[in-house]
């Protein structure tokens, strides 16, 4: 690949100090600027979700990124990108925003503790919202890591509907599985809704009618290329899945985690999957 500074994209589900601190905010927080320290370009994308005050965190739309319509279950949804600097670190984050699915003031329950019925759509809208903008800045990552529930459904496009595009055609994805994935259900539907392009049945095999978020997440390990366990209580189906993968993997390390040794762990990481 080259001698130049590798790349890559952080795509989030949760980012100080966007929102409160939790053991994923803090690494997706620290995680970028680290990798950055070492030498390596990156961008970071989360959604922008209600409860995110703009004003105070000095978001603003980005006009020539937005204006983009996406399709899912024959609805247009507009795309709106809003970016906001993170000062000290010298870092961007790149929002991804619509009305219908990231103006709700709630991240992915309702006041009620109730798992929002349409947040499948959301995480296709959310992954397809990332790639089509990073499409945009003609910026090629070499490793694209997801973190968080929202981000799953982004392996499966990249390897099956983007692989082509020239944009991607070397980028690696690693995915940091947390305890935030869900066996309850994902939207109605979810999977036939996910599909596009040329994604077939046999390519999301393993979502069932009821497609929970625990399946979305087996999915996102399907189409990854290395696996990181990034809290100590991910699910046990979820760990076995991801150690059945045959993948590299990186096992949860407290340790590392508490005094920051975490990031050259991490760099070495995404060199061995370059290499």
């Amino acid at each position: 690949m080259g001698d130049s500074a590798k790349k890559i994209l952080f795509v989030n589900a949760q980012m100080c100090p966007y929102l409160p601190e939790s053991r994923m905010a803090k690494v997706c927080r620290e995680l970028p600027q680290g990798i950055q320290e070492r030498k390596k370009e990156i961008r970071a994308f989360m959604p922008r979700y209600g409860c995110i005050n703009e004003r105070k965190n000095q978001l603003h739309e980005v006009i020539r990124l937005s204006g983009m319509n996406i399709i899912i279950s024959d609805v247009d949804r507009p795309l709106v990108i809003k970016v906001a600097s993170i000062s000290a670190a010298r870092i961007q984050v790149y929002f991804i925003d619509n009305e219908d699915y990231f103006r709700r003031k709630q991240i992915d329950r309702d006041d009620n503790g109730q798992f929002f019925p349409d947040n499948g759509e959301r995480a296709i809208f959310f992954a397809r919202g990332v790639l089509e903008t990073v499409k945009k800045l003609r910026w090629a990552p070499d490793i694209i890591h997801c973190s968080g529930w929202i981000s799953h459904v982004l392996p499966l496009y990249l390897k099956k509907a983007y692989n082509e595009d020239p944009i991607f055609t070397q980028s690696k994805v690693v995915l940091s599985l947390y305890d935030d994935s869900t066996p309850e259900k994902l939207s109605e539907g979810f999977a036939q809704t996910i599909r596009m392009g040329d994604i077939g049945p046999e390519d999301v095999s393993v979502l069932t009618p009821e497609a929970s978020g625990i399946e979305l997440a087996k999915l996102a390990a399907q189409y990854s290329d290395g696996i990181i366990l990034g809290a100590p209580d991910v699910n046990p189906a979820l760990v076995e899945h991801a150690k059945g993968t045959g993948l590299p993997l990186l096992p949860f390390d407290e340790a590392s985690l508490s005094d920051g040794s975490y990031m050259d762990k991490y760099n070495a990481f995404y060199d061995k999957l370059l290499a």
